[in-house]
């Protein structure tokens, strides 16, 4: 290279400028602000992936640990007796239920059995049936359902009550009467 004076000038004579990346400062700034909100969720989302795979791969490193520790021939076999004879167990109280629920259904269609075979021969001698069967049915209701949440209660019918909703009266404190007829009375 030559100066202006036609002298030689080296490169090693001239003295470095200060090489910063102050250049870049608009590019990025107009990257951000086009771009800011999605760079921000692409940063999260990726954090966020980070963090869910190293938790998957720790659990999996752990789950496999045990597996390895676990495979103990003897241990094995210990747990799975202690498995069936669970399942057993279960099965015999399972069995022990059922063979309790067919005994009173059971007892229960006997119990049916019998109140025909009184009804019909009530019927036969010319008795009326209705109300050995209403007792009846009364007592198998009650041996069925032995505890029951709320005592039953009387409800009269209205028409014994003397109500009668045309007339007006017999209806209670309440009673509607309709408002005056004509234009308001507002001024």
């Amino acid at each position: 290279m030559e100066a202006e004076g036609g002298a030689r000038v080296r490169n090693e004579d001239v003295p470095p400028q200060n090489q910063d990346l102050s250049f870049l400062l608009p590019s990025v700034a107009t990257l951000l602000s086009d771009y800011g909100w999605y760079l921000v969720f692409v940063c999260v989302g990726g954090f966020l992936l980070i963090q869910h795979l190293r938790k998957n791969r720790s659990t999996n490193n752990q789950s496999s640990s045990v597996t390895a520790e676990s495979q103990d021939p003897v241990s094995v076999v210990r747990r799975q007796e202690a498995l069936e004879a669970s399942r057993r167990r279960m099965q015999e109280e399972q069995d022990a239920r059922a063979a309790e629920f067919r005994e009173k259904q059971q007892r229960l269609e006997e119990e049916k059995r019998r109140q025909k075979i009184e009804m019909w021969e009530s019927m036969k001698e010319g008795k009326s049936y209705k109300g050995n069967a209403k007792v009846a049915q009364q007592n198998t209701e009650e041996a069925a359902s032995t505890s029951s949440l709320r005592p039953k209660t009387d409800k009269k019918p209205l028409r014994n009550s003397g109500y009668n909703p045309l007339t007006g009266d017999g209806g209670g404190t309440c009673s509607f009467r309709p408002g005056r007829r004509g234009p308001s009375a507002g001024g």
